[in-house]
């Protein structure tokens, strides 16, 4: 537990506080300031890419599939298992997380850090398609951050088979996912409790099970995240869209107590405007991944055409996950009245909104959604894994297998205690994976900018030409 705060603060706690005025403050944390400048940075570097390419990302994710190599996924494939881990428990453990400590502010600054993490996203996973190989275990390709952090620190001729940033970014992956399968288990076995009053020993063993059955097949996570991820986000925004027609009196009210408390003008809880701030990049952070270094673990998986198309649709993978499905939980509770959710919070906080907005159907429509949410959440972490297990330990079974088995033991620890500290190893794994990942990343993004600058001169010489 030392251990664990220790790096917690390290990583999240003020490392810096600026004096505002009126006599409040706030205070900047290491992850903060590296992934708000580094965003800037790359949304200028893109010509501010998530605004000037949006209808690009559109036309590419709509793109039919052209694969060369067996057994490897499309760019649309890697795209949704990004969005698997993307829009699961951070967009609606996440989000409530956000709201119950920032407030309503909150989710403005989840807004910010996503259209700056759009360019980051764009650069890592970029880079994960220019440093890709092929898999001798699973066939298609695999890579990551691991990989360009190797090509950048070992040269070509060394004989070193490992880079110590890059397998400490390996480990620090393999640790925050450990911890978001505990955070999954415990999530859906509580919000089943609340609905169905069903033990959360039975609610684990069902989804440990399950879980199983798929994660320790060979190739069955791209099919069964084909299906999921379109029918799960598609039911909860169509869901949200209704809940927002029927309240739609609320809406200028709504938001304008977003932007009221994003800049503390009125204090949603102790520390106002630095809390607000820090809750909403925090969890933004989280939620969207982007910098983390997770996504590009399934970008480099994409059989694709051009490097840079599979960053623009990780770029819109962004977009798709605070944009959309962020916002749609947050406006799930904010349009609930605030005395009814008034000290609540964590899936207590979400369900009894949903109650107050459907009825009895909310409550067990959230309970399944979040089902849904997390059981693609653990399958797309343990895709991620595939790369970095095999960067450290070398292309086996055995290796491959035992990091599964380890993580449906998280799982069902989980599911079975409430432990504190889960999200804090979670929020440690990440912020380590982040760390590591932007060393390699400033230096390497002028290739990715290249990159971009190729597409899009390919694409303005022959605009109907699939590149």
């Amino acid at each position: 537990m030392k251990i664990i705060t220790f790096f917690y603060h390290l990583l999240w706690g003020d490392l810096i506080t600026l004096p505002l005025p009126g006599g409040s403050s706030v205070g900047l944390s290491l992850l903060v300031l590296i992934l708000i400048p580094a965003g800037i940075y790359f949304t200028i570097r893109t010509r501010f890419l998530p605004f000037r390419l949006f209808p690009e990302m559109l036309k590419i994710a709509t793109e039919k599939k052209n694969l060369s190599e067996k057994n490897s996924i499309s760019g649309v494939q890697a795209l949704i298992i990004s969005t698997a881990t993307r829009v699961g428990m951070g967009n609606l453990v996440g989000v409530v997380a956000a709201i119950s400590a920032g407030g309503a502010g909150a989710v403005f600054w989840m807004w910010v850090t996503a259209l700056l993490g759009s360019s980051t996203a764009f650069a890592e996973a970029t880079l994960a398609q220019l440093y890709k190989e092929k898999d001798p275990l699973y066939g298609g390709f695999r890579g990551g951050p691991a990989y360009y952090i190797h090509h950048l620190f070992i040269k070509k001729d060394s004989k070193s088979r490992r880079s110590v940033i890059a397998a400490l970014f390996a480990v620090s992956g393999l640790i925050c996912w450990c911890g978001i399968s505990q955070v999954i288990g415990n999530s859906v076995s509580s919000a089943f409790d609340n609905a169905f009053h069903i033990p959360p020993l039975f609610t684990t063993i069902i989804l440990v099970l399950v879980a199983a059955v798929i994660v320790l097949r060979k190739n069955a996570t791209v099919k069964v995240l084909d299906v999921i991820v379109p029918i799960m986000a598609s039911l909860y925004f169509l869901f949200t869209i209704f809940i927002i027609v029927k309240n739609a009196g609320q809406l200028p009210s709504v938001f304008q107590r977003i932007f009221e408390e994003a800049f503390g003008l009125r204090q949603a809880v102790a520390g106002g405007f630095g809390a607000v701030l820090m809750n909403g990049a925090k969890r933004g952070l989280f939620s969207n991944e982007a910098g983390s270094g997770s996504a590009p673990c399934a970008a480099a998986a994409a059989d694709i055409s051009h490097p840079a198309k599979e960053g623009l649709l990780q770029a819109f993978g962004v977009f798709i996950d605070t944009i959309v499905i962020c916002s749609c939980s947050a406006m799930i509770m904010l349009l609930a009245p605030a005395e009814l959710t008034a000290g609540l919070a964590g899936m207590d906080l979400l369900q009894t909104a949903m109650k107050y907005h459907l009825g009895e159907f909310g409550v067990i429509f959230i309970a399944v959604i979040l089902w849904l949410f997390s059981f693609s959440t653990f399958i797309g972490i343990l895709f991620y894994a595939r790369p970095n297990v095999a960067y450290l330990f070398g292309d086996n079974w055995l290796s491959q297998t035992l990091y599964k088995i380890l993580a449906l033991i998280m799982l069902f620890i989980g599911g079975l205690a409430a432990y504190t500290f889960v999200w804090d190893l979670g929020d440690i794994g990440v912020g380590l994976m982040t760390v590591f990942n932007m060393i390699a990343l400033i230096p390497l993004s002028t290739q990715a900018i290249e990159s971009l600058k190729d597409y899009e001169a390919k694409r303005k010489q022959n605009p109907s030409a699939h590149i």
